[in-house]
């Protein structure tokens, strides 16, 4: 776990040197779960982030950007009552665990100067954010516990502030030899790290298996000699505040897989990258992660009404079809009326059946005609050219609704990947936007949901040529990206199914290179991703059009050229990418 005791009392320690005595000039709340203050202190404004999300509960210095609410929330509207203005008088770490107190001197509307405290509590799915009054009294919190919630220990405002409970283990300012010695000692059974995990406070597997790394003798699981190992772990534990060098452990695909307040030995060193401070680790570790998790949480309900509507789609198709075979049935009706009327001398009433002469028949042959004993034979026939003309207008209809519904799920199938392929929370509200004006979405009201947010930028790359290579990500940017290119630039597609439009930057001879990397991204960022041979149309931009009332994304074009494309994620990685 990123975020465990050893890594929180880094973050503090940095905090607290960083941050004493700084003014609070500004506070955002961008999310429920997160507060943005801007701290001035030495001269210059620090961000300070706080969040008790369940996934990614962290403290730093941030340098990222939020978008908030058009509205700010309540609690917002407190902090900034309670708080601006106040002077940071210290962040410390309570007990080595993950629990984090901000003590601010603030000033209340009495001129008097009181003690404001904020308590981030971060314990997975119960973390959270709360702000205290100099008598320890809960002023809010950014999740309210009552009874139903938890027995022991509610959260409310007005209540007294309790603390998490306490765990039966040492806090590293206590870990001396005796007192390491006396608690390993209960422990027989498992490993050295595993028993150290139960002992000492705050400490997750990874960190506890760093700390034994470094007292073990190469290949042990439990010393042999318990006391020395406890005055050498004794030694570490002292010497932790002044270790700090942060490390970001990156896989092979250059993702951030975890954070390290300094090197481990435990781990693969090739792959860690230093960073001058905790706070910039934690948000290179924590950014990305975090905004996907956002992203995933605010397109959950988008996504479950889209395949909602698609499966509605495909069922009502299927029965488009089925009324369509049945309307097959029409020429059978058309011949046996005509075969009536062209036989009638034949014919009497009474008749239940009659084998007559098929003249439609190519080879002459003969048609059973089933009658009705109650209608005369003229009869017959007018009721199986009434059957023949329903039939036909049933055909008609279905044909024009199964077109219809054709191009809704292509649609919505265009919808779907647009929503996967987002990666900021612009590129979604465009989204939600153009579901909400299609009618498929409710439009937002409430102000404290509605955000602020620029418009999102297509993908940008950089081909093998140094040629650049624009690729939308949704309708929107894709009619912006292809309405805004030069007449002259290579415009690509994957042919007949949803997906991105490609620019390539250039009005000059394409590289054959640049040409196949655009035709691996056209393929790539479509619905033919895991098909292979997939047909990418490409033309010239000056050839592409927008008909007029078109949906965006829309177009129609000529003079197209295809490519065959077979989409490999590791060829689509060897394509430089300047921005996402």
């Amino acid at each position: 776990m990123p975020m465990d005791g050893l890594t929180a009392g880094f973050a503090a320690r940095e905090l607290n040197e960083m941050l004493r005595g700084g003014r609070v000039d500004k506070i955002t709340q961008p999310e429920r779960d997160t507060i943005v203050m801007l701290i001035r202190t030495g001269g210059e404004n620090r961000r300070l982030l706080l969040c008790a999300s369940p996934n990614n509960a962290r403290c730093h210095l941030t340098m990222g950007t939020y978008s908030n609410p058009l509205e700010p929330p309540a609690m917002c509207m407190l902090l900034r009552k309670q708080l601006t203005g106040a002077r940071v008088v210290s962040v410390r770490q309570i007990d080595g665990d993950r629990i984090i107190h901000v003590d601010l001197d603030a000033v209340n509307e009495l001129g008097d100067h009181v003690l404001r405290r904020l308590v981030l509590e971060i314990m997975g799915r119960h973390s959270n954010l709360l702000l205290l009054d100099e008598n320890d009294r809960i002023l809010e919190a950014t999740r309210h516990v009552n009874t139903e919630m938890s027995r022991i220990r509610q959260i409310q405002p007005g209540m007294a502030y309790l603390p998490p409970p306490p765990q039966d283990r040492l806090a590293p300012e206590d870990a001396t030899s005796e007192n390491l010695h006396s608690r390993l000692c209960m422990h027989s059974k498992g490993t050295f790290s595993k028993a150290l995990a139960e002992t000492v406070t705050g400490l997750s597997r990874v960190a506890a298996e760093e700390l034994a790394c470094r007292v073990l003798q190469p290949g042990e699981d439990w010393p042999e000699d318990l006391q020395d190992t406890c005055r050498r772990l004794a030694g570490l534990f002292s010497r932790l505040p002044g270790m700090a060098d942060p490390r970001v452990l990156f896989n092979e695909n250059g993702e951030a897989e975890d954070v390290f307040p300094f090197p481990y030995l435990s781990r693969l060193t090739d792959g860690q990258r230093a960073f001058p401070t905790i706070s910039e680790a934690l948000e290179i570790f924590f950014g990305t992660r975090d905004m996907r998790d956002r992203l995933n949480q605010r397109s959950a309900s988008m996504l479950r009404t889209l395949k909602g509507q698609l499966d509605r789609c495909q069922r009502k198709l299927a029965i488009q079809l089925e009324e369509l075979s049945s309307a097959e049935k029409m020429e059978e009706y058309r011949r046996m009326g005509e075969a009536i009327n062209a036989n009638l001398y034949r014919l009497k009433k009474g008749m239940s059946e009659a084998r007559l002469p098929d003249w439609s028949s190519p080879d002459g042959g003969e048609i059973t005609v089933p009658l009705d004993i109650k209608l005369s034979p003229s009869q017959n026939a007018q009721k199986y050219f009434k059957k023949y003309q329903k039939a036909r207008s049933a055909r008609e209809i279905a044909a024009e609704q199964r077109d219809k519904t054709l191009a809704e799920i292509d649609y919505l199938e265009g919808m779907l990947l647009d929503v996967d392929k987002c990666v900021s929370e612009s590129e979604l509200e465009e989204i939600r936007q153009e579901l909400v004006r299609t009618g498929y979405l409710k439009k937002v009201t409430n102000r404290r949901q509605q955000r602020q947010l620029p418009q999102s930028k297509p993908c940008r790359y950089l081909s093998a040529d140094g040629i650049e290579i624009a690729v939308g990500k949704n309708a929107a940017q894709n009619d912006r990206l292809t309405l805004g290119a030069k007449p002259g630039e290579m415009w690509l597609h994957a042919k007949d199914m949803p997906g991105s439009h490609v620019i390539i930057r250039c009005e000059d001879e394409i590289p054959q290179a640049t040409m196949k990397q655009a035709a691996m991204l056209a393929a790539w960022y479509s619905k033919g991703q895991r098909s292979s041979m997939v047909p990418v149309d490409y033309t010239l931009r000056k050839y592409v059009k927008k008909p007029s009332g078109a949906m965006p994304g829309k177009v129609i074009y000529t003079h197209q050229k295809t490519a065959y494309m077979t989409p490999d994620e590791t060829e689509i990685r060897k394509i430089r990418l300047i921005e996402a």
